[in-house]
């Protein structure tokens, strides 16, 4: 597997690597899936962690492979609850909605503690990341926003718009360039899934189907 870490191609004075640029593709593919509330969002979220685990793994960066592991377990949860447990619309598509201001408290309180412990445990032992605090923040940010999304609240988009912020500058600076470029892409989109799902959520009248989402 270490071809994923080789050299596709040279951009802009850039090396982009092909694990770089397919793990973020199907990534950017899976954000897509999700604006259009399609379980298939879930399963390529999936993908792409096997993708960059193994370039990771190959690397010997035990640290940047850990994090894949936990978001494939996220994307695995978040693919179980919009099968099995999901709510529905009129429609037949999923039921998204706003959270409420406590689940809003508890993710955002969620991500203030996740970084901190994650920052600290990346600063403890260097190896595991080259920036800790970006990198943390990006971790527990991407986290929440599975989770938000997990739970159809509109609040998934915010939190990507969160972690677009750190992660275009932060991809740049690091050499992962093509990440970088496809952050600025993720931004456009979370835009637009932002306003769809924000209209969807006063428009939708959801009825329960096996346990709640």
């Amino acid at each position: 597997m270490n071809w994923l870490n080789a050299e596709a191609f040279t951009a802009f004075g850039q090396q982009i690597k092909w694990a770089d640029m397919i793990g973020n593709t199907i990534g950017l593919i899976a954000l897509a899936l999700g604006w259009r509330r399609s379980v298939l969002t879930w399963p390529a979220q999936f993908l792409a962690g096997v993708i960059l685990f193994a370039a990771f793994a190959t690397s010997h960066l035990a640290g940047s492979a850990g994090k894949q592991v936990v978001v494939m377990l996220v994307a695995a949860w978040g693919w179980w609850q919009w099968t099995r447990g999901r709510r529905t619309a009129q429609d037949g598509s999923l039921a998204v909605r706003f959270a409420t201001w406590r689940e809003r408290a508890l993710m955002a309180g969620a991500a203030v503690l996740g970084t901190l412990a994650v920052a600290g445990l990346f600063t403890l032992f260097p190896k595991l990341s080259w920036d800790p605090w970006p990198d943390a923040y990006i971790f527990v940010g991407t986290l929440v926003a599975m989770y938000a999304q997990a739970r159809g609240m509109v609040e998934f988009w915010f939190a990507w718009l969160l972690v677009d912020l750190v992660g275009v500058p932060l991809n740049f600076a690091n050499g992962f360039a093509f990440s970088g470029f496809v952050y600025v892409i993720y931004g456009a989109l979370v835009l637009w899934g932002l306003r769809d799902w924000w209209l969807r959520s006063r428009t939708d009248a959801p009825t329960l189907e096996g346990a709640g989402a």
